[in-house]
């Protein structure tokens, strides 16, 4: 990269500079405003997220927000941006998703899923899993579907100490990282101020009735509900009446696999149904969407000459999507995904190395080397105590960890806590300070693992100290640019804790106790549920003795990893010579063996925005829409989910007893 590209790189630090004074954005607003999202948005959040596969992320950020804004107006105040903005950071953090089986509504929704993962082991795996992880599939806690039992206390104590750990950790490596990178070597962190001012857009849709937000917004939102109606209000509400729900649409997609088997053997196709994926298709880099859909075809094409050539022996006629995918993953993908996984780390901290190196040799790099300077007023916290407080949460990691897996090499522990973390969270967080690009090192825990010589397949759940959390540094950055004082998101953090904790305990167990889970009522888990299970007990398997080991032996191909790293990185080096967008092959890599049902709608929502919406409404303005456009649908769909399952709770009140 040429130094000029360096230079204009830290031009982005003065895109959006921090305000001379910094305000407490947490007040009684705030305090109202979580209880609020805890129990009137949570609810809808998992309901959502159980038969849509959505999140209520953006309903909640804009629904408290709005409402929060008019109450004040009424009251002849006025939100600040500091205080919008910690709403805003609440509202994500209440109703955040989890993982690819759309989790939602808190730390319950891991107890939930790993019930249901326990319960799905192959043969006698099942006896494998501790009970700290979930009670036995036998057990009345499971047959009742309730968390308030006894069996429950293990995997809850373990929750809790987790989630205690892991939040200090995220908030102390990642506030020591931003002093280190941001306040001492002056990184540009060129994301950021992209991001803060989406939070000032929140402010200024909440007090100028007549900006284009509003339009945009309302426009989204209007769509939204009206999906929403078709999409999750009737088979909700069917639901709740009916033996079974009527779905207009299928959800998440329509299957045409049996159907296309014959001249497409082994190849998952379909069509996902979810508008928000049309939309989401606006939203994302073209060419990283051209990308996944070349990859989709990719898939399309070596799946039936993989079968006809005796390299797909996991598929068998008659198998649907979800199976289909899976096979193929087993045979090729799995594998091949592994390989192109590095050549993104390779490449990302090679680009980071290039970039701290030039960034060294020029002014905009900046001449820090140690942890920069606390800035006046802004709530900072002594470095050096935080960075203390990440080992000593670490510490609780390995001991908590060396006791539920007492026989796991104590090495590896140390090594992941206090070694490998900190260190990949630094590569990351230059990564991310320098271009905006999140980079991680793959398959570090599942290498670990195999190659410790362990048996048995409970340290796959065990909290063990090894995370990334590089990426959270740009959230100091962010807070720093609206004006936020850090006490401000420390208050907020210790006032969310016990908010999600209890709403997430009350909120899953009834969920729960309405109907089992997944089940024809929550049409996305019951599709998505168990081929994520399945695939993630193929790794399972490579500590376990016996049989089960065989599975993720034919998963393995070291020479189908070896081309996945070759076609990344050559692939890598062809598009930056031939100047052709190298989001192209991230987008490739990201689609290559996934099922293609929602790629297509991505594609098609690419197309439109590219070559008919931008042109009728002008790329400039096409540039600021689709984000607030989404925003508005989801809003609306997640206030439609909310609605529904506010009549399925009053009417099982009425009929059954929560608890």
């Amino acid at each position: 990269m040429a130094l000029r590209e360096t230079v204009e790189l830290a031009e982005y630090r003065s895109l959006m500079e921090a305000p001379a004074q910094f305000e407490d954005g947490f007040g009684w607003q705030t305090v109202v405003g979580a209880f609020f999202i805890g129990f009137v948005m949570m609810p809808g959040s998992i309901y959502l997220g159980l038969v849509a596969g959505q999140t209520m992320g953006p309903a909640a950020e804009w629904t408290t927000i709005i409402l929060f804004t008019e109450i004040a107006r009424r009251s002849f105040a006025q939100l600040s941006r500091q205080q919008i903005y910690i709403l805003y950071y609440i509202a994500g953090g209440l109703t955040a998703m989890q993982g690819a089986v759309a989790l939602s509504g808190g730390a319950f929704a891991n107890l939930m899923w790993a019930q249901f993962l326990r319960a799905s082991a192959p043969g006698d795996l099942i006896d494998s899993v501790p009970n700290w992880v979930a009670p036995h599939p036998d057990s009345p806690a499971i047959s009742m579907r309730t968390f308030a039992h006894a069996d429950w206390v293990p995997a809850i104590t373990v929750l809790l100490l987790t989630q205690v750990f892991s939040r200090v950790a995220w908030f102390t490596l990642g506030y020591s990282l931003f002093r280190l990178l941001s306040d001492g070597e002056k990184l540009p962190f060129p994301l950021a101020p992209i991001q803060a001012q989406g939070a000032t857009a929140l402010a200024e849709a909440g007090n100028k009735e007549d900006s284009w937000r509003w339009r945009i917004f309302a426009i989204g939102a209007m769509i939204g509900i009206g999906f929403g109606m078709i999409y999750v209000a009737v088979p909700t509400l069917t639901g709740a009446v009916l033996i079974q729900p009527v779905s207009i649409l299928p959800i998440p997609f329509i299957d045409f696999t049996q159907g296309t088997e014959r001249f497409l053997p082994g190849v998952p196709t379909g069509i996902g149904t979810n508008l928000s994926t049309v939309l989401l298709g606006f939203v994302l880099p073209f060419w990283m969407v051209v990308g996944s859909f070349l990859a989709a075809i990719t898939t399309t094409i070596v799946n039936p000459i993989a079968y006809h050539t005796g390299h797909l022996p996991t598929w068998r006629p008659g198998m649907e999507t979800t199976r289909t995918s899976w096979a193929a993953s087993i045979d090729i993908w799995l594998s091949w995904g592994v390989g192109t996984a590095f050549a993104v780390a390779g490449i990302g901290i090679y680009k980071s190395f290039l970039q701290w190196r030039e960034a060294k040799q020029s002014e905009a790099g900046g001449k820090g080397l140690g942890f920069g300077a606390a800035v006046p007023g802004r709530g900072d916290f002594n470095a050096w105590v935080m960075l203390g407080l990440f080992f000593a949460a670490t510490t609780g990691y390995v001991l908590l960890s060396r006791h539920l897996v007492p026989d796991f090499p104590i090495a590896f522990l140390l090594v992941f806590g206090y070694i490998w973390t900190p260190l990949e969270s630094y590569i990351n967080a230059r990564m991310v300070g320098l271009t905006g690009q999140f980079v991680s090192i793959p398959m570090i825990r599942e290498a670990s693992f195999i190659l410790s010589g362990y048996k048995g397949v409970d340290i796959w759940f065990a909290p063990i100290p090894l995370s990334n959390y590089g990426a959270t540094v740009q959230r100091f950055r962010e807070i720093e640019l609206t004006g936020n004082k850090f006490t401000s998101v420390l208050k907020a953090e210790l006032l969310m804790f016990p908010i999600m904790i209890v709403t997430s305990f009350l909120f899953w167990g009834y969920v729960w106790r309405l109907q089992p889970i997944p089940s024809v009522y929550y049409p996305y888990a019951q599709k998505m549920w168990d081929y994520q299970a399945i695939t993630q007990w193929v790794w399972f398997s490579a500590t376990t003795e016996g049989g089960h080991q065989e599975i993720f032996a034919r998963a393995i191909k070291p020479n189908l990893m070896v081309g996945g790293l070759v076609m990344g990185v050559g692939s890598y080096i062809l598009l930056n010579w031939l100047r052709v967008p190298v989001m192209t092959i991230y987008g490739w890599i990201r689609g290559v063996g996934i099922m293609p049902h929602f790629i297509i709608l991505e594609f098609a929502g690419a197309l439109i925005g590219r070559y008919y919406l931008a042109k009728r409404f002008g790329q400039e303005n096409w540039r600021y829409w689709p984000p607030v456009l989404y925003a508005g649908f989801s809003c609306g769909t997640g206030l439609i989910a909310m609605l529904a399952i506010a009549v399925v709770l009053i009417k099982q009140s009425i009929t059954q007893m929560p608890f």
